[in-house]
């Protein structure tokens, strides 16, 4: 439900004035940034799962049934995916970035949108989705390419439908997942994962000390579309307010760090970021 005109107008003013004031901000986006793009989020307003939980990096490494499940479901949720496009709060937060405001952007998300809106230093928490992996020789595929694969071993199955979920996922219902073939790395026959991090894995070192180096050239903390209950995301919010940095959270609904905060917006981030950041020079 979007907010009374009054409301969503005293919004824009607060979100402008935090930007105005702080110079250099560290910016840390999630699942609700995508929404406007047609993906949506995991979680409700309490915070609570929306749908099954999401594939766990453990079940997949090691059971060939939770790869033939997760596989058949990505196959036909990856095209949409694929197909979507920077909503309007990508393309603010490109313009805030072009204008030198940003000490760097940290998304959680993995679908690659702002990179896609022009975006240039952003790191990709979780990874991203139009990358895949083998787990044995290290060999990067393209998802386009494995979407090739996966289609040319199973010709009876959906490769494309409207439905989508942030990890490339869908619901298929009642199928015989013992029937779908999954294609091995085309160099050594290794396990073929999508270079995300799954819930319960962890995030590379390197990811999280470049955003460790962001947060600590920032004057003050943006989070755009996240409830943080992820520590991977949380974590540099709790860091943040140890070190007595300004935070504002744009959020539908509860976050983990509601008592860490002073400055929250309950509102679409989208609409938000775009009404409230001009243009570079401005």
């Amino acid at each position: 439900m979007e907010p009374p005109i009054d409301a969503r107008q005293s919004h824009v003013e607060r979100l402008r004035d935090f930007v105005s004031r702080h110079r250099r901000l560290f910016v840390l986006t999630g699942a609700g940034m995508s929404t406007d793009s047609g993906i949506p989020d995991y979680r409700d307003r309490d915070g609570g799962w929306k749908g099954a939980n999401p594939i766990q990096h453990q079940a997949f490494i090691s059971q060939l049934s939770k790869r033939r499940r997760y596989w058949a479901r990505s196959m036909a949720g990856w095209p949409p995916v694929a197909r979507a496009k920077p909503n309007a709060g990508h393309r603010a937060l490109a313009r805030l970035g072009a204008a030198g405001r940003l000490s760097l952007l940290v998304t959680q998300n993995v679908d690659g949108l702002h990179q896609a809106a022009g975006s240039g230093r952003v790191v990709d928490l979780h990874g991203r989705l139009d990358r895949v992996i083998c787990l044995a020789c290290g060999t990067r595929l393209s998802r386009h390419r494995v979407q090739d694969m996966l289609i040319e071993a199973n010709r009876g199955w959906l490769h494309d439908s409207n439905a989508m979920r942030p990890d490339g996922d869908i619901e298929l219902g009642d199928v015989d997942y013992a029937a779908f073939n999954v294609p091995d790395c085309p160099l050594c026959g290794g396990i073929l994962k999508p270079d995300v991090v799954f819930f319960g894995g962890s995030v590379p070192k390197a990811r999280v000390e470049r955003a460790g180096a962001g947060l600590a050239a920032a004057d003050a903390v943006l989070v755009s579309g996240s409830s943080l209950m992820v520590w991977s995301g949380f974590r540099f919010v709790r860091e943040a307010a140890r070190r007595g940095l300004p935070i504002l959270i744009i959020n539908r609904g509860r976050t983990r760090a509601d008592d860490l905060i002073s400055h929250k917006i309950d509102d679409d981030c989208g609409a938000l970021l775009n009404a409230a950041i001009d243009g570079p020079g401005n």
